[in-house]
């Protein structure tokens, strides 16, 4: 453990760990929130970051306003899904207030009884991009982070029989749960990282960046000349072969070795009034 005390930025569902949040604790009562608050929780103790947030990091998340999704990214988890390997990459949308904090609690909607894990490597914009050529795409870069896009595969399933988008299958609430996030300086090549996930510690994902079709770099830059990327906005890279379903009662640990470890409960969602 690097034995720093984390604090978080916090949504109703998401958390990251910043600064304190100085003006709460002087005036004793905290204060109505908004959604970018910053307000501190202490005890994360399955969280490894091996260095310490800057304060340019302090602000990314602040003003995220999408996160967009790359999908079949590596050849391998193309395959698995019998898809093509693309020959651009296949964009898709997810809301911010599908973010879920580390040691939080997945929820699987009613009626299904399961969803998929995606373990990716996830991209975190620093300043507004638009038209960005590929060379200098990495200074729009601030930090990474690990997350996962839980996906409601049988959904997904019909949504492109129908020619319809993924919304709905990835885009629900609990359904992008992401780590803290580490600044760019203490991430030297990002193209080389292993990222893993285990369910009840079997390891069902692991693979390398390395082996992603479309590279940081591009991707920036592509997704820019589509629409524009904002300070805090994510873009999730892709995930590697091997995911599969995990169930009610189920946990998922998962990481980017040697930097981060991340875990998360899986519970059915309640209908409200549902005891």
């Amino acid at each position: 453990m690097s034995g720093l005390e984390s604090s978080f930025l916090t949504t109703s569902s998401l958390s990251f760990p910043f600064s304190n949040n100085k003006r709460s604790r002087v005036q004793g009562t905290p204060p109505r929130r908004s959604p970018f608050d910053i307000a501190p929780i202490k005890r994360r103790p399955i969280v490894i970051v091996m260095a310490s947030p800057s304060a340019g990091m302090q602000k990314l998340l602040q003003v995220g306003t999408k996160i967009v999704g790359v999908g079949r990214n590596y050849a391998a988890h193309a395959k698995e899904l019998g898809n093509a390997v693309p020959k651009e990459p296949v964009l898709f949308m997810k809301p911010t207030s599908s973010y879920l904090e580390n040691g939080g609690t997945i929820e699987i909607p009613q009626p299904l009884e399961s969803l998929h894990h995606e373990v990716e490597l996830a991209v975190v914009i620093s300043q507004k991009a638009r038209d960005v050529p590929e060379s200098t795409a990495m200074d729009y870069v601030g930090g990474y982070a690990l997350a996962l896009d839980m996906t409601a595969r049988e959904i997904q399933a019909t949504a492109k029989s129908a020619g319809l988008p993924w919304t709905v299958a990835k885009g629900q609430d609990t359904f992008t749960p992401i780590s803290s996030v580490l600044s760019k300086s203490n991430v030297p090549d990002p193209d080389n990282l292993e990222l893993w996930l285990k369910v009840d510690g079997e390891i069902r994902q692991k693979g390398s960046t390395k082996d992603m079709i479309f590279k940081i770099p591009f991707l920036v830059s592509h997704i820019s000349s589509i629409m524009t990327l904002f300070e805090g906005d994510v873009i999730l890279t892709g995930t590697p072969q091997g995911v599969g379903p995990v169930k009610i009662g189920q946990q998922i640990t998962a990481g980017i070795t040697d930097l981060i470890d991340v875990h998360f409960n899986v519970e059915k969602r309640k209908r409200p009034g549902s005891c």
